[in-house]
């Protein structure tokens, strides 16, 4: 099946489709789950264990589970992956971490999360996600380049076994897989304490399997392709920016997984929200200042770039695989993102009422 699509439709006809078949199922599932890492670093920052926090554990450890259970089984190889095999910047994802964190507080959504946002009606996710889109081009063959290279190249790591957490921990995937499946488990048992409906624990589970059919598709391409296939998954902030530079400087659109993923995500969120009747036009008013937007958009629009992925493509598709600096990066995100909303709730407690 899968040399016939390659010899009928090509390599990249055929990335771009495995992209956006694995984009309907992340964008549907992330929808009605209500996937958010910044809804969940603001529950922890409030010292509550709550849904979204929940639905962020079990995504990842569902992430986690099929990426180390398809290694296990013989079925993945992931060792030539980007974030294991290439050198790596630690400075660049603890500071580009941080970055990032701190932005999606102040934009209220990661780089997912404004992507699905958008499919539902929100203006403001659309803007903001423009400009972050606008920035992290900038920061990865643009203006901010320098800046970008001269913070990632304070802290070098080479690539191999020494990004790669299982190995320096002498850890077999198979054991990573079952600790994975103990911990959905656990987190499914309270989520269900807590009243979580079961189709979002479902859904949940569908964002983080998106993540390990992202490899394996990928990777089962590269071993039938004759031309050089880079196998990764799901991350929104390169493949945005590819797009948008796409649309806006050829005209045909060079086709790829990334390219396939976008659009697909868009279009698996904005079908959920219609079946769930969500579709909402949004806008930015007193409540939701454009400035404090903008600001967050252009954090994570450098951040990612600096840190390696966004909250997806580091958190959840790098840590899939346990590179160390996915690992280091979401960590950050984790921190900035707390230490952010701390910040702003003290700064909303001091400021005076209004006369």
């Amino acid at each position: 099946m899968l040399e016939y699509l390659l010899d009928t439709l090509g390599d990249e006809t055929t990335l771009a489709l495995a992209g956006a078949l694995v984009g309907v199922l992340f964008g549907m599932s992330a929808q009605h789950s209500r996937f958010c890492l910044r809804a969940a670093t603001v529950e922890l920052s409030e010292g509550v264990f709550g849904p979204r926090l929940f639905i962020w554990l079990i995504a990842f450890g569902a992430a986690v589970f099929s990426v180390q259970a398809l290694v296990a089984a013989g079925v993945l190889d992931v060792s030539e992956a980007r974030p294991l095999a290439s050198t790596g910047s630690l400075s660049g994802a603890i500071i580009g971490g941080l970055m990032f964190g701190c932005g999606m507080i102040l934009a209220r959504g990661c780089a997912s999360r404004l992507l699905i946002l958008s499919a539902t009606g929100n203006l403001r996710a659309i803007v903001t996600g423009l400009v972050l889109t606008l920035v992290a081009q900038s920061s990865l063959r643009g203006a901010l380049m320098p800046v970008r290279e001269g913070l990632a190249g304070l802290w070098l790591i080479s690539g191999g076994d020494t990004r790669n957490l299982l190995v320096l921990w002498g850890v077999p995937p198979i054991f990573a897989a079952g600790l994975a499946l103990l911990a959905i488990s656990v987190v499914v048992f309270l989520s269900r304490r807590a009243g979580l409906p079961l189709s979002q624990l479902v859904a949940a589970s569908g964002v983080g399997l998106a993540v390990g059919l992202g490899w394996l598709v990928t990777y089962l391409i590269a071993q039938a392709s004759f031309e050089p296939v880079q196998i990764s998954s799901v991350t929104f902030t390169g493949p945005s920016t590819d797009t948008l530079m796409g649309l806006v400087n050829t005209a045909s659109l060079p086709l790829s997984f990334g390219i396939g993923l976008v659009p697909g995500v868009f279009v698996g969120a904005g079908f959920m929200a219609l079946l769930t009747r969500e579709i909402k036009i949004e806008r930015f008013g007193p409540d939701t200042p454009m400035e404090q937007y903008l600001i967050g958009a252009c954090l994570m629009g450098f951040g990612s770039m600096l840190a390696g992925g966004c909250a997806v493509g580091a958190g959840m598709s790098g840590g899939s695989i346990f590179a160390l600096t996915a690992w280091v990066a979401v960590f950050c995100m984790w921190v900035g993102a707390m230490g952010t909303h701390v910040l702003l709730s003290k700064l909303r407690y001091l400021r005076p009422a209004a006369p």
